[in-house]
């Protein structure tokens, strides 16, 4: 059989009994990222329009209504089971519905086709999901984490450490964290998340100082960020007191008047997104930064430093019920 009538047969149980929900008329293919609208290309003019839609749809609405967001990549994926954007949406959205064993197929089956490892903290994760971290660790430490982006490492970092957490093992969760990334002053934009995390692990061994102090960096970081408005921009902020609100305040208002205009929607991307919206504590996979955001900590200086397919592949073993992953 060949890949594509696998890929075909995978692909069947969602054809029956699916209605394409509706389509604004606002919304085309346009709305996509130039990467994404390139692997529609090989479809025919009108089946990548449509399929175009369907995704940038899912994306528009995943935050707010992930079910509905599942049902237009479903729509996307009967008429192009075969793009690897359309089977990672397809993932991803599944993730978001809680259906970890369907994100966990589909994550295997964009990994196959695009070659990337860009999903693989989805991936660990979704193995916690169906309650197996074990497995989840086996995977993460299956690929050299030095072939990796940052952002990826980072997310890689926080899905083993929350499978270290589902075994009991908390000190070897902390270890997990303990990268490079884990720089309190730079911030990136997985730093808030990576900071949160580390900060969870701390609380969960007694340690509530340092907890403390590593949830206001996350905190610090996130306003930070927030602020710089401009991807391309690197901005270096000082340590402000407590009663330095107000002037906190007043530069993200002035730096939020220079933010770009451009609403365009990034399938790609912004399904990705819902590793932010679906997981929780768990790892998102965050865009690469274009920039960093440079934070000088006067309170202490040390660096502590990712068809449909309801059957499951071949090469695997039944899939236990899922359940909602712990960070």
């Amino acid at each position: 059989m060949t890949e594509e009538q696998r890929m075909q047969r995978e692909l069947r149980s969602v054809r029956p009994r699916h209605d394409d929900p509706e389509l604004p008329d606002d919304i085309t293919a346009n709305d996509l990222d130039r990467i994404a609208r390139n692997e529609l290309k090989t479809l025919t003019k009108e089946n990548a329009e449509t399929v175009g839609r369907h995704l940038a749809m899912a994306a528009r609405v995943i935050e707010e209504n992930p079910q509905l967001a599942h049902q237009h990549v479903m729509s996307a994926a009967r008429r192009a089971g075969r793009i690897g954007v359309v089977r990672e949406s397809l993932a991803i959205t599944a993730y978001a519905t809680g259906d970890f064993a369907l994100a966990l197929r589909e994550l295997r089956t964009y990994r196959r086709i695009s070659g990337s490892n860009d999903q693989l903290p989805l991936m660990v994760d979704s193995e916690r999901g169906v309650g197996r971290p074990d497995r989840a660790l086996e995977l993460g430490r299956s690929v050299d984490r030095s072939t990796l982006s940052p952002s990826v490492q980072v997310g890689l970092a926080i899905a083993m450490s929350g499978a270290r957490l589902d075994l009991g093992e908390t000190d070897a969760a902390l270890v997990e964290l303990e990268i490079p990334q884990l720089n309190p002053n730079t911030a990136f934009s997985y730093s808030p998340e990576l900071f949160a995390a580390y900060a969870e692990v701390l609380s969960e061994l007694g340690r509530e100082d340092e907890a403390d102090e590593w949830l206001e960096r996350a905190s610090r970081a996130d306003a930070a960020l927030g602020a710089s408005g401009d991807d391309d921009e690197t901005i270096e902020i000082e340590e402000m007191e407590e009663d330095d609100d107000d002037a906190l305040a007043d530069f993200a208002a002035d730096a939020g008047d220079d933010d770009d205009d451009d609403e365009s929607v990034d399938a790609g991307e912004a399904a990705r997104a819902v590793a932010a919206a679906g997981l929780g504590d768990a790892p998102a996979t965050a865009v690469d930064p274009a920039s960093a955001v440079e934070v000088d900590d006067a309170d202490d200086q040390t660096n502590a430093e990712d068809d449909a397919a309801a059957s499951v592949s071949q090469d695997d073993e039944t899939e236990p019920d899922a359940a909602s992953p712990k960070a």
